[in-house]
């Protein structure tokens, strides 16, 4: 099935216009979903972009966006945190319900697995999560942070390299990640989920995915991959990753 993509905006949960992209199946559109990206990447990354399509080409019409402060979106990434994700995410059902249709379906990849498991109480219409490459507690990004720690600490912000590329990351990011228990919201977790994970992930490893699935309590499902890379830099690990997923989600959709 052919796709098409149609790009747009909205306004997100710092009142500033996030730039987003859906992609459109040229066939009757099954449900609509929406993909977290992960940590300082963006909706136009290779995997987010090309696992959008691979939905949409399955009829599942997909929402990727940038998060407030990264990408083509406006607003400022130092006074963001996962909690201003997590509300962006809910802005992007927000706009999907008013002017398409109330999205069913959450994936994340990463730290934005992680926004989407938080997020998912929060948007009614969500019957079902993916996590791709997702830590099973947020506070698994502070060793990222570790050089640069102390002068955040006590300076309140300092540059810390991500990816090759600089970032401003401030006091109130490390407070945030710090005081966000998803533990507990794993525990309480009542949707559908698939924990998608490569064996070879050395940026959030495996164990996180085995975490996960054991503390949520039931309808989950785990995907393991053997040598994909964190951010699925692989065309052929990213091309089987969105043929199970779009299986995975289909299967209990009518």
């Amino acid at each position: 099935m052919k796709t098409r993509t149609v790009k747009l905006s909205f306004i997100g949960s710092q009142g500033v216009e996030l730039a987003a992209a859906l992609e459109i199946p040229s066939g009757r559109v099954k449900l609509y979903a929406i993909f977290a990206h992960c940590f300082t990447c963006s909706k136009d990354y290779f995997a987010v972009n090309r696992l959008s399509k691979a939905l949409a080409e399955n009829g599942i019409a997909t929402l990727r966006f940038d998060f407030t402060g990264l990408g083509e979106s406006g607003g400022e990434f130092p006074e963001t945190n996962l909690s201003t994700n997590v509300a962006d995410i809910v802005s992007a059902a927000d706009f999907l319900r008013r002017e398409y249709q109330a999205p069913r379906v959450l994936i994340g990849h990463s730290l934005g697995g992680a926004a989407a498991l938080l997020t998912a109480k929060l948007i009614p219409e969500i019957e079902s999560v993916a996590t791709i490459a997702a830590p099973s507690g947020a506070k698994h990004l502070e060793h990222v942070f570790d050089p640069a720690r102390s002068k955040i600490e006590s300076e309140g912000e300092a540059t810390v390299s991500i990816a090759g590329r600089p970032f401003t990351i401030k006091k109130q990011f490390l407070d945030d990640i710090s005081s966000i228990n998803l533990e507990e919201a794993l525990r309480q977790f009542d949707k559908r989920l698939l924990i998608v994970h490569s064996q070879a992930d050395r940026t959030v490893g495996i164990a996180n995915a085995y975490r996960i699935f054991d503390t949520v309590a039931e309808n989950k499902s785990v995907i393991t991959l053997k040598s994909a890379d964190h951010l699925l830099t692989n065309r052929d690990d990213t091309d089987y990753v969105g043929a199970m997923l779009a299986n995975w989600i289909l299967r209990r959709t009518k």
